[in-house]
């Protein structure tokens, strides 16, 4: 029986979270025995906002490295850079013309990214979901992992494949969300109400994949908490709670064990013990970075090797989709 195929990407954009590790990379490594799995770096999606081109080239790599020292296996899973297969942009041209403008317009990072930085309100930015969308639909994808965040751009690609469908017969695979119900979502440690986010404007928000011990002690030493000195899992108690599902996700261990652990004791001694915790799940992740990051001829093979099978796939559906629109096959 064929696999489903799963398809996810990340952006570029400077180093990764433990949130992002948590929330999605961890979840991908699991997939990849299951799944026919597609992993790409989403570099298009970047330009959006603007970006130091060395700076993006560096750190598409850096990410290529970190996703590897992941665990993500490049034998079992497709790892490839998204400008490298051009069906992505061709695809999304085409999808563009059944987009309805009201429909991008209600896109909620849309909306957020527009009162953000109104001098860069580029197109790029407002149709970007239909990029997304064809990211998804070209591998005929079944499966997308998605946070809570996402789930809107999901329901874009999937109106989109609908409606491809009803205009033209049947082309795309409509994909289905695939939520991991915990750990989906690790908060900011200053602000337990906001997602953990590497463009957060204050470090100590967050906790990169690379952080060295002695960042990753200081910021969770001076994560947010409450005044009330309990060890509890709640939604009134939402600092201290972040920080047990932290434990929780890099231990292994239940949440109820690590509260009976912690009855009576400060949230001083949680945050030592987390620290050491978290500490000792990214040691091997660090050391294999930085094994994979003196490595770019390994980096270079495995990129190409996806891009070329990510094509293959790819051009499979484009070449039915130019056909189903009236284009004369090249």
């Amino acid at each position: 029986m064929e696999k489903k195929i799963v398809f996810s990407g990340a952006q570029p954009s400077g180093s990764l979270t433990i949130g992002n590790y948590l929330g999605a990379i961890k979840n991908w490594v699991e997939l990849q025995d299951e799944y026919d799995c597609y992993y790409s770096i989403v570099d298009l999606h970047a330009i959006t906002v603007p970006q130091v081109p060395k700076d993006l080239r560096s750190n598409t790599l850096k990410q290529l490295a970190i996703y590897i020292a992941c665990g993500i296996d490049p034998e079992k899973s497709t790892l490839f850079i998204q400008s490298h297969v051009p069906a992505h942009t061709e695809l999304t041209w085409v999808l563009n013309t059944i987009s309805y403008m009201g429909q991008l317009s209600r896109m909620t990072q849309y909306k957020e990214k527009s009162r953000k930085s109104e001098e860069n309100l580029n197109a790029g930015l407002f149709t970007y979901p239909v990029l997304m969308a064809a990211d998804i639909l070209l591998y005929q994808t079944d499966l997308v992992p998605v946070g809570e965040d996402q789930k809107q751009h999901l329901e874009l690609a999937r109106d989109l494949a609908i409606r491809f469908n009803n205009k033209y017969s049947e082309t795309f695979k409509v994909p289905e969300p695939l939520i991991k119900e915990f750990g989906a979502r690790i908060m900011s440690l200053q602000d337990p109400e906001a997602k953990m986010s590497k463009s957060d404007s204050d470090e100590n928000g967050y906790i990169l994949i690379l952080d060295d011990k002695d960042t990753i002690r200081r910021k969770i030493k001076r994560a947010v908490t409450d005044s009330l000195g309990v060890i509890a899992y709640n939604d009134e108690q939402l600092g201290i709670k972040n920080l047990l599902d932290m434990y929780s996700v890099f231990s292994g261990e239940s949440i109820e064990e690590i509260v009976n652990r912690y009855e009576g004791k400060g949230y001083g001694i949680l945050k030592e013990d987390l620290a050491e915790v978290v500490i000792e799940g990214l040691s091997p992740i660090q050391r294999k970075y930085d094994e994979l990051s003196k490595n770019k001829d390994y980096l270079e093979k495995i990129y190409k090797s996806g891009a070329e099978k990510a094509e293959y796939q790819a051009m499979k559906t484009l070449r039915k989709v130019y056909r189903k629109v009236g284009f004369i096959p090249r």
